[in-house]
């Protein structure tokens, strides 16, 4: 237990709402592409998805609906730099757009960026202190 103004800790961020309009091509993406597997679908309108190690929600919008959530990516991490290509190369295979191609940052990270069915930005990152 904690006392007041004493932070408690967090062990990461491991879980990720997004609101689409294109659910199922969203969906799709996530599992058939990404991998990722359902770990729970409560109804027609909502899916938790995971890779093992995080949870990722997608939950259907009606197409009337204005947005007013602005995200500007999600990212999967990697263990390795050249994994970060191996992804690139698997994704354009898939023809997937890519918003930015692979590029190693001042930190020794690597990573690139593409979009899934809704539009949001994903990236596939090698970050040495996450990645094993």
């Amino acid at each position: 237990m904690t006392s007041a103004g004493t932070r408690p800790p967090l062990i990461g961020l491991h879980h990720v709402a997004i609101q689409t309009k294109d659910f199922e091509a969203v969906r799709s993406f996530y599992i058939e592409v990404m991998g990722m597997h359902v770990e729970w679908e409560p109804d027609a309108d909502n899916v938790y998805l995971t890779s093992g190690a995080d949870n990722l929600a997608i939950h259907r919008i009606a197409t009337s609906a204005s947005e007013s959530q602005s995200l500007d990516h999600i990212g999967f991490v990697v263990p390795t730099a050249a994994d970060v290509d191996d992804w690139y190369s698997y994704l354009v295979g898939q023809a997937i757009e890519i918003v930015e191609e692979p590029r190693t940052h001042r930190d020794g990270a690597r990573s690139f960026y593409c979009l899934d069915p809704g539009n949001v930005k994903v990236q596939v990152i090698y970050h040495p202190p996450l990645s094993p």
